[in-house]
């Protein structure tokens, strides 16, 4: 998977693609481009591509004062799934919130979504918490990697 690229979102074009994969894989949590611009200000955006593909994007919420642990979530389309893009994202995410100074690292995956559940259970993670948005139906699952 050398052709595998990943990129930190800046432009238009990338947080339309980061919207695209966010949207498709948590569809009870539709984006606006606006709220997107937003949250690149706030937390590590990243686009990945398979050569000009657009396979998946990742989130990196900071530890901040309030909530000292960082939240990890690295998501990839259906088609492409099963190739070890996941890996790959997750790893760096992993890596970039270390880097910001986390100890304890978080995900949180739609209770849909089998199979990112299984992809955090397999990497470590233990759920801790589940919840719905107000006017949700589908719960998000907290998830927190063991040590």
């Amino acid at each position: 998977m050398s052709d595998l690229r990943i990129e930190r979102v800046s432009g238009d074009a990338a947080l339309r693609d980061w919207r695209h994969v966010h949207n498709e894989i948590i569809p009870t949590g539709v984006l606006s481009l606006d709220e997107v611009r937003e949250r690149a200000g706030r937390y590590v955006l990243d686009v990945a591509y398979l050569g000009d593909v657009l396979v998946g994007c990742t989130t990196v919420r900071p530890p901040t004062d309030d909530e000292p642990a960082a939240t990890v979530i690295a998501r990839v389309l259906p088609a492409h799934r099963r190739q070890g893009i996941g890996g790959r994202l997750y790893a760096r995410g992993l890596a970039q919130a270390r880097d910001l100074g986390a100890g304890v690292i978080e995900t949180v995956v739609l209770a849909s979504n089998t199979d990112g559940l299984r992809f955090a259970l397999a990497n470590g993670f233990t759920e801790i918490e589940r919840y719905v948005l107000p006017g949700d139906t589908v719960p998000y699952v907290t998830l927190r990697l063991s040590s």
